[in-house]
Order: C-alpha cells, then structure tokens, then sequence
C-alpha cells in the first residue's frame, strides 16, 4: 500500500495537478528570470572572459569595454620591455555603421584584432577560420544578426564607415548586451572600419609568460606605463560586470526582476502547498484522534511537499529546457547550465518545504475533536 503522503496527494486529483501546476510555474518562472540575469552579467563582458588576455590597459576610468578611448600605440613598446610580459597587442573595439544591401544602415561594433595572436578574436564558430579574416575586407559576424545585418551567406559584399566589408564566417551566441552586433575584423581593416588613426589603439591585450605572476606584471606596467589604466582581466571583467548590473537601469530591472521572480515562485509553491493541507485538515484530525504523534503528522506534510516538489520541479525542467533552447536566437539569452539547475532543485525544495511548515503550524493546533464535529 502507497505511504500516506502519496494517498493523500491522489485522492483529490484536480488538487493534485493544481498544486504540481503551482510548482512547475514557480520552477519555470525562477529559470527564466535567473537565467535572464546570468545571461545578461555574461553577455555584458563576454568579449573580456574569452580574449584569452591576462591583462587589459586602456585610457584611465574606463567604466567598461565600449567606453574605450584611444591612446598612442607607443606604449604598446613600453609595455613590452616590462618583465613578464610575453606579448602586447593592439586591440580596437569601436561604434560604427554597417549599410545593408536594401540601403539601411546598422549600428554596429567593429572588433579589431590581429588574426594571428591568440588574443581577442572570435570563439564558437560555426562556419569560416579566423585565418580568413586575412582576406582582403573580411569579416565575422554572429549568426544571430543575420537579419539584423541583412547577411544570408558567406561571401556578401556589405559597406561598413564607407568601406567594402566581405563576410568570411559566422559564430554561434557571441551577442552584446547593447543588442549592437559584434563584427569581427582584422587590426588593419579595423582602422579603415572606425574612426580610429592607425598610429592609436583602444585597448592593449597582454599576454604575461609562463609562471610569471599576474599582478606583479599588472603593478609593473602601471609604474612604467604612466597616463593608463592596467586591470588583470577578471577584474576587468568584474568591473563591466558590475557598471552595467548596478549602474544603469537596466541592470537593475534585470537584477529585480530575477529576485520578484524568486517571491512570486516562494508565494504561489506556499499558496498551492497551504491549499493542500487545508483541504486535509480533517484527516490530520482523524490521525491526532486516533493517537498518532505530532511528528508523524509533520512527516506526513514534509513528504507531501518533498513529492510536489520532486515531481513539480521534473516538470518545470522539461517545459524550462525547450524555453532555453528556443530563445537561443533572443538578443537577452537565457543562460543555463548544470549547477543552476541543481541549485534551482534545492530551491525548489526550499519552497516547498517552507510552505509546509506554515502548514505544520496550523496542523500542530488543531484539536482532534474537530473531526467529530458535523
């Protein structure tokens, strides 16, 4: 015979599928808002976290990547005469216009790179090489911003600031947070793309060697290189992270929007478990009449809501997946991986296992003679 719980659980089917439906929304909601947050943080400095740059300088107060100004390229030399630095590269990212083919023009932001460093280029391709952005004009976009951009296939001819602009490949999921699509170009069609004179860089990415302390070169350079501004690239990244999460309004309704989604799963799992007991109050009655303790009746709630939960959480996965997997092509990702998910479980345990202890505490009052009233 199934333990209380589960005959408690299905002897009122539409309850049942009420409180699981309750649950699954809660799960689903909280994926959604969790995973727009840790996608929008991601995105805001995914250029940083995949340039494979041990070190990032740039003009002093830069808050964050696309707020980069432009410094003479001959401390490029000083840097590189800098114990423990391996390799310095100039590194261009800059605001430009993209006209498309039906004549319309795109905002877009050009990433200047040298190809044949491994520092700053483009990740996660789907079609093309890096090395052919050695072609004359070429380029790299995401395939995201295909419609954005007018692009259907490799080998277009587009304008970019007045200049022809070949399309040599695609990646897959490189988007920025200010929906202007990254295109990815080599250092010397970048300075025929921006506005940027070609004795000038934006950033100098640095590679520091073999067993070399990070921070020691970091505070090396910023005593030799005078007028800039030296940052290891986690702290980089943390620092855009952190401008875009709490500086401006749109990190802020993000970062709110995830947290009311955690309150609003908390309410409705709370609401839907409560219901639940309430609508077995006459039951746990019975039981305290008969003798059974306290601590048996709670157990009996706990595993009631640990099933709800389990089950409800099952759900909310299966529906949360094809909502990840669908808005791969949004401009805002939804960011998933195993260790959310695990989190989400024990949340989702959380709820409902508060939700049934604000049951509990009605239960522990209730007077077994309540059963036998009419």
């Amino acid at each position: 015979m199934p333990p209380l719980a589960w005959r408690n659980l299905l002897y009122d089917k539409i309850r049942l599928v009420a409180t699981l439906t309750g649950v699954t929304f809660a799960v689903v909601l909280i994926v959604v808002e969790l995973g727009l947050f840790c996608g929008f943080r991601e995105t805001t400095s995914c250029l940083i976290d995949n340039s494979h740059a041990d070190i990032w300088v740039s003009t002093p107060n830069v808050a964050y990547l696309e707020l980069g100004a432009a410094f003479n390229d001959r401390k490029i030399y000083q840097m590189k005469t800098v114990p423990g630095v391996a390799d310095v590269q100039k590194y261009i990212v800059r605001t430009t216009l993209w006209k498309r083919l039906d004549g319309g023009f795109q905002t877009i932001e050009i990433v200047g790179f040298n190809p044949t460093a491994n520092m700053g280029g483009p990740w996660s391709l789907e079609q093309g090489r890096v090395q052919d952005l050695q072609i004359s004009d070429g380029v790299i976009v995401d395939e995201v911003y295909k419609e954005k951009l007018g692009v259907k296939h490799i080998g277009e001819v587009f304008e970019i600031n007045g200049h022809r602009a070949r399309v040599v490949g695609f990646t897959r999921g490189i988007r920025s947070f200010a929906t202007l699509p990254y295109v990815f170009t080599s250092l010397q069609h970048a300075y025929d793309f921006a506005p940027v004179p070609e004795d000038q860089t934006i950033f100098a990415l640095v590679k520091i060697e073999p067993g070399a302390d990070v921070e020691a070169v970091r505070r090396a350079i910023s005593s030799r290189v005078t007028n800039v501004n030296v940052l290891t690239n986690l702290e980089f990244s943390r620092k855009t992270r952190k401008y875009w999460t709490f500086a401006t309004g749109a990190g802020l309704a993000v970062l709110l929007a995830a947290v009311l989604g955690l309150v609003v799963g908390f309410v409705v799992v709370s609401q839907t478990i409560y219901s639940t007991t309430m609508d077995h109050l006459k039951e746990f009655g019975t039981l305290k009449a008969m003798g059974a303790p306290n601590s048996y009746v709670y157990k009996v709630i706990l595993t009631q809501a640990g099933i709800a939960a389990v089950i409800g959480y099952a759900l909310g996965m299966v529906i949360s997946s094809f909502v990840v997997y669908f808005g791969r092509g949004a401009g805002a990702p939804i960011l998933w991986n195993w260790w959310m998910a695990t989190g989400i479980f024990f949340v989702t345990l959380f709820m409902c296992g508060g939700a049934a202890l604000v049951s509990i505490n009605k239960v522990a009052w209730l007077d077994p003679a309540t059963v036998f009233k009419g």
